[in-house]
């Protein structure tokens, strides 16, 4: 069973982006002074002045980051020595909420706090190999339920007051849950990718002959499985003819608005001089964010500037076939289109998002009309704790 991560090791990663942030800082400071002094003297006065800034900028830069690698030097070599972390209930919730926001970063710098893929029983990560599978899940059943969460969440949150979809199909419906978790700030495609290697994996290594594989998905995780199951496709995965059906929890197949509004801080920052440097804040959002601006499944979306204003709308694949898909959406009005319904949805997604539906006939998710419910009154949230959902999951497997 692979250890648990210490507190060294996260005191290490904290570090490094304590160390990030500050040179970053630096950064947004030197940008804003060198436009400030070139717009009040002009640039042939401003040179010199410019030239003694810069030695100054690049001395604290320097500094700061001399100051990090002599606290990853000390860090490092107090990891294998403080052994597993334990005790600290909070981590879990909060190195979610990181990897969501920051995760591409995280995963790119090989920073300790970034979230590797797997997939976990009660927070512990099975080893994805037939004997540890057994041992670890010695009841296993040929019907695997696999639980992927939403943004900035992880697999533990799928317990919410006292009710977890997959222990009650557990229960009710003799499904061996397993709970995927993964850094949710990467890029959809990439974690899409994984995972399919991940359920090839597991598929090929299951205790007993795998006889169906549900997927239940809340919010992003359902982009993620509708992304593994292109690749898994172009792959020739076996583990697709398995996958009987895929249950999507308000997943914003079409986006989601706040995305789409973040995207356009830097619309009016960089409208003017002085403000253009603050541009850089609202691109530190992660690329699994900017993914959620319109329902990015693919790695072909990403392109040259995640941020870019405009541009063709992502390639939306169908629904797998021969897979039956059933979709939750939730809206926090008492009927759909009144005014809370059109303000906020389910708080995150809109209701149309949810359900698949696009102005263009296109781009639409065709769910059978027996396959697809709306929830009232129900947060984005509530979800994953509605006893309405669970009702529908119960009927529907």
């Amino acid at each position: 069973m692979p250890k648990k991560q210490s507190h060294a090791a996260d005191l290490l990663g904290a570090s490094r982006l304590a160390v990030e942030a500050a040179a970053g800082l630096t950064e947004l400071v030197e940008a804003v002074h060198m436009t400030v002094l070139h717009k009040a003297v002009g640039p042939r006065l401003a040179r010199p002045v410019a030239g003694v800034s810069k030695l100054v900028y690049r001395g604290v830069k320097g500094v700061t980051r001399m100051v990090g690698v002599s606290i990853e030097s000390v860090l490092a070599r107090l990891v294998p020595l403080l052994g597993e972390q334990n005790g600290w209930t909070g981590r879990e919730a909060l190195l979610a909420v990181l990897n969501g926001v920051l995760g591409d970063r995280l995963a790119a710098g090989a920073n300790p706090l970034a979230i590797p893929m797997s997939l976990r029983r009660g927070g512990e990560p099975l080893v994805v190999e037939r004997a540890a599978l057994a041992q670890a899940i010695p009841d296993a059943s040929g019907r695997i339920l696999v639980l992927a969460h939403g943004l900035c969440m992880n697999d533990l949150q799928w317990q919410r007051q006292g009710h977890d979809h997959g222990a009650a199909l557990a229960l009710e419906r003799g499904y061996t849950p397993v709970y995927l978790h993964y850094n949710s700030g990467r890029h959809v495609a990439d974690n899409g990718r994984e995972l399919a290697a991940l359920l090839q994996a597991m598929a090929q290594q299951w205790p007993v002959p795998p006889q169906e594989i549900v997927i239940l998905c809340h919010s992003m995780g359902g982009l993620l499985a509708r992304s593994a199951c292109h690749y898994g496709a172009e792959a020739g995965h076996a583990w697709l003819a398995h996958l009987s059906k895929i249950v999507f929890l308000g997943t914003p197949h079409h986006g989601a608005p706040l995305e789409r509004g973040g995207n356009w801080v830097h619309v009016f920052t960089d409208s003017t001089a002085y403000s253009a440097p603050f541009s850089r804040l609202a691109k530190l959002r992660s690329a699994g964010i900017t993914d959620l601006r319109h329902g990015s499944v693919l790695a072909a979306d990403s392109g040259d500037d995640r941020f870019a204003h405009a541009g063709a709308l992502p390639e939306c694949p169908p629904l797998p076939p021969k897979v039956r898909c059933f979709t939750v959406a939730a809206t926090m009005g008492k009927q759909a289109g009144d005014l809370h319904d059109r303000l906020a949805g389910d708080g995150l997604v809109p209701l149309a998002s949810g359900l698949g539906q696009h102005a263009d006939p296109l781009r639409q998710l065709r769910f059978d009309a027996a396959d697809q419910a709306v929830v009232y009154q129900t947060g984005h949230m509530a979800l994953l704790s509605s006893s309405e959902v669970y009702t529908l999951l119960r009927g529907w497997l």
